[in-house]
């Protein structure tokens, strides 16, 4: 067996994105969400670890050393390149940061204000292509980087891919039986184009597919 050195973090994942990453991460202030009700609440932020692993090699990377306060979410690989997002609580900043394999670190893409979300529910870096995104609890589907955008979505949908000005979601029923729709609104004004019948789902390397 080869031995893979995380210092605890043991619960890994393949990155989206890429076939030869995974990622890992602890949640000592369990996850994003969570960790910002918790520091609105006058309590102390445990800040989290996370891990990057090179499937071929094992190799193991640790890319950002977080203070008290910060906390790491999910990351994604965009056009070959790792990309992090940082929420910094103590600092109101969201960041977005590309790893260097070439030495281990990262450098940011981008540093938004907190203040742009209500708070940070569902808020995730998504792939296809990059974008930060956030779903609200009152069924809003909101795009917050590169571009805005903002509006209304059906229960149980959540988004997939962007392609031009077509973004596809995924959206499941019981009405009564389980079925799955995937949905192509347009990127503008948030329309229902298409409804699509079947499962989507996302290969490890960046396929779509529809199982229908």
């Amino acid at each position: 067996m080869k031995r893979i050195v995380t210092n605890g973090i043991t619960n890994m994942e393949p990155l989206q994105g890429s076939s030869e990453w995974y990622w890992g991460a602890d949640y000592a202030s369990n996850d994003l969400y969570e960790a910002e009700e918790l520091f609105r609440s006058g309590h102390s932020v445990q800040k989290n670890r996370l891990v990057l692993v090179h499937r071929l090699e094992g190799t193991v990377y640790e890319p950002v050393v977080t203070k008290p306060g910060q906390y790491l979410g999910k990351p994604v690989c965009h056009n070959g390149q790792i990309v992090l997002l940082l929420v910094d609580f103590p600092e109101g900043e969201i960041r977005i940061l590309i790893f260097q394999e070439t030495d281990g670190t990262t450098e940011p893409l981008a540093v938004l204000p907190l203040s742009i979300v209500t708070d940070c529910y569902n808020l995730m870096l998504e792939a296809s292509p990059l974008l930060l995104i956030r779903s609200a609890h009152d069924n809003r589907f909101q795009i917050l980087w590169p571009e805005r955008r903002d509006f209304a979505i059906e229960d149980h949908e959540v988004f997939e891919f962007l392609e031009g000005n077509r973004l596809y979601t995924s959206v499941w029923y019981e009405d009564p039986d389980y079925r799955e729709e995937v949905l192509v609104r347009d990127y503008e004004t948030g329309e229902v184009l298409e409804r699509i019948p079947g499962n989507f789902r996302r290969m490890p390397d960046g396929q779509n597919w529809l199982l229908v």
